[in-house]
């Protein structure tokens, strides 16, 4: 399963009052495992940013005054997300905003849904968390994903944490491991024993507070999949 981890920065808050996109950062999980492939792309607004926009990004126009427009970057964009899973927390936000830049390309371009299905963690957090902080930053600290290094909002940075979070929130994986896929490949390396060499395997005393554990993770499984492969 191909998954791409997004996130977006913005000139404000509505894209219908006008404000684009200045940022995208994007993140590839296969198998949900990192591939290293990522699409980061600073994008000029053609419009000034909304009071408080910038202090939340550290963005400038003058940063982005070299940078390309959006039409310059939406077939790139796009071959990268095609036929992915987008993660994305708040997906109304951000698909509303990348959807009002392809609609001012033309029909043609379509909708993000078109190309892509979505799925918003932000949703998955309200589910498991009701009633309690789920942004981003009350995610990391919750699921115990290192984000003291997100001073502002970066998309791409932004991104890396999200997708560290969702695989927590989602199979109670607190690291993702962004590293080489030599180190990956060392990792699914086995080695070959002589059983009969191994002398006989010791036996296992489950105590009873083990077993309740037990039982009452194999119950959180059932509810969310469904069963567990303990069933079978």
């Amino acid at each position: 399963m191909r998954q791409i981890v997004l996130d977006t920065e913005t000139t404000g808050l509505e894209w219908k009052k006008g404000n684009r996109v200045v940022e995208i950062g994007c993140v590839e999980l296969v198998e949900r495992r990192p591939t290293g492939r990522t699409y980061h792309q600073y994008i000029h607004p053609e419009r000034e940013f909304e009071p408080g926009a910038q202090e939340v990004t550290g963005l400038t126009l003058e940063f982005l005054a070299d940078k390309p427009k959006f039409a310059a970057v939406a077939d790139e964009f796009l071959a990268f997300i095609e036929g992915a899973e987008l993660v994305i927390h708040n997906a109304a936000f951000d698909v509303g905003f990348l959807d009002h830049e392809l609609s001012r390309l033309g029909d043609h371009y379509g909708r993000i849904r078109d190309r892509a299905q979505v799925l918003d963690s932000l949703e998955l957090a309200r589910q498991r968390y009701p009633g309690q902080r789920n942004s981003l930053d009350a995610l990391c600290r919750r699921l115990g994903v290192d984000n003291s290094h997100r001073q502002l909002h970066g998309a791409l940075l932004d991104a890396q944490l999200l997708a560290e979070a969702y695989l927590a929130l989602t199979a109670g994986q607190s690291e993702i491991g962004f590293d080489s896929v030599e180190t990956r490949e060392t990792r699914r390396s086995t080695v070959l024993l002589d059983a009969a060499a191994l002398g006989p395997r010791p036996k296992v005393v489950v105590d009873e507070a083990d077993m309740a554990a037990h039982v009452a993770r194999l119950e959180t499984i059932r509810k969310k999949a469904g069963s567990a492969i303990w069933d079978l």
